[in-house]
Formats: C-alpha cells, structure tokens, sequence
C-alpha cells in the first residue's frame, strides 16, 4: 500500500511516518506539506490512500478531499479536533483518527484501508460539491473559488474557468466538472455551462437559441436543446 502523509506539521509527519514504519504492507510513503504539494504529489506518487490533516492552511483537509482528481485516492481523516467527525464521514472517509492516538488505532485505520482495496472499494470522493478547483499552472497552483465562477466553456482537454480575474484553464471535461460542481451550475451549450446564480436575464435570438446575460455583463451563449432545461431549473 502506497501512502501520501499531508499534514503541515513537521513532528506529526515524521511520527506518522515513524508508526507506519511499524507496519506490515506499506510499499512505500511519501508527505507533503500543504493541501496544494498534496495535490502536486498525488499525481506523481499515485497513492492508494491518504493519512490527511483537516486543519491546514489556505486548503483544509475536507477540501482538499473534494477537490481530488478521479480515480481519488482513499482518505483518512487525521486531527486533533472532533467537531469534524461528521463532515468527514459525509465526505466518505475510510476512517477518522483523532490525535493522540496509539499504533493499534493506526493498525485499525490501516486494516480498514486493506479491506477497501481489497473489495475494489476506491474512494467515490468527492461526495459534496467542492467549493474551490485546484488549477495547476506554470510555477505553482492556483486556487480557484467556485463561487468565483460565472460560466464555463471548453477549450480542448480543458475547461475555461470564466471568473471576474480570468479564465484559468483546468484539465477536465465540462461533463465531468458540472457532475463534481453539483446543481448551482446548468449546462445551456454543447461548449458552456453557466452559475445559475450569475444569471440576469436570457435574451431571446433567431431559431429558438438564446444569449445569457449575467449580472457580471458577460454573455454566454445558450442553444435551444438546452433553453427549456435552463429555464427549467432557474423556476422557483
């Protein structure tokens, strides 16, 4: 079993490391720092779980859970603060260890990672919509807020992510991103989708198509396959 520690804490690292040095099928284990190296690391270490810290700086734990790249690894929740339990199994953790905890809670932890993996049981992560995209750019990682995000709209292998500083390109399918953004977004094209909360009005145009005004200004168009479904969802 392949591991990634992520907790911003140096000692807590290095004694986790330590505990799972104590432990039998651990193939290999990585750390990293912060929600946004652990993202980074993901991709170049290709974990089967996650030992991951919730309380980090700029990227908790639970959104780093939700902003993970399919097939997600499995997650381990990792904290010293119990109020945290319940979002976390919302969030279809394996298990939640709370420190201090001792080499048999982490064996437990473990057992139940084997089991996961042995069902073929991968992480179905992310449960809840995300509520910021982890963008990887030249130099580093940027931070994208969803409710930052007016519209949507294909550019090849990527998605546009229309947003008032930009439009940050994010590997992705437009069909595979609104299935992760959850309903606060519609699709009204084959190459757009639009934050239904952005919205200000809809003008008509020829042959049943439409424009989309936002509140920003910006237009988004709107083709008639998609009109009566956006019309749909923006009733009260």
């Amino acid at each position: 079993m392949r591991i990634l520690i992520v907790d911003d804490e140096r000692p807590a690292r290095e004694r986790l490391r330590r505990m799972l040095a104590l432990e039998a099928g651990i193939e290999a284990v990585e750390e990293a720092a912060d929600g946004i190296e652990a993202l980074q690391r993901i991709g170049e270490f290709a974990p089967d779980a996650l030992l991951l810290d919730i309380e980090m700086p700029e990227l908790s734990g639970i959104d780093l859970a939700a902003s993970l790249p399919a097939p997600a690894p499995l997650v381990v929740f990792v904290t010293a603060y119990d109020e945290y339990a319940l979002r976390a199994f919302d969030a279809e953790a394996v298990d939640y260890l709370l420190k201090p905890f001792d080499q048999a809670r982490l064996h437990r932890a473990l057992d139940r990672l084997r089991a996961r993996l042995a069902a073929g049981g991968g992480s179905t992560l992310p449960s809840a919509p995300p509520r910021q995209l982890l963008v990887s750019e030249r130099g580093g990682t940027r931070v994208v807020a969803v409710a930052d995000i007016e519209w949507l709209e294909t550019a090849d292998n990527y998605v546009a992510l229309h947003t008032a500083n930009g439009a940050p390109l994010l590997r992705q399918t437009l069909a595979g991103l609104l299935e992760r953004l959850g309903p606060g977004f519609v699709r009204c094209h084959r190459r757009a989708a639009v934050r239904l909360a952005c919205i200000d009005r809809i003008v008509a145009l020829d042959k049943g198509d439409c424009e989309i005004v936002l509140r920003s200004g910006a237009t988004v168009p709107c083709s008639r396959q998609y009109r009566a479904g956006l019309v749909g969802r923006l009733q009260p």
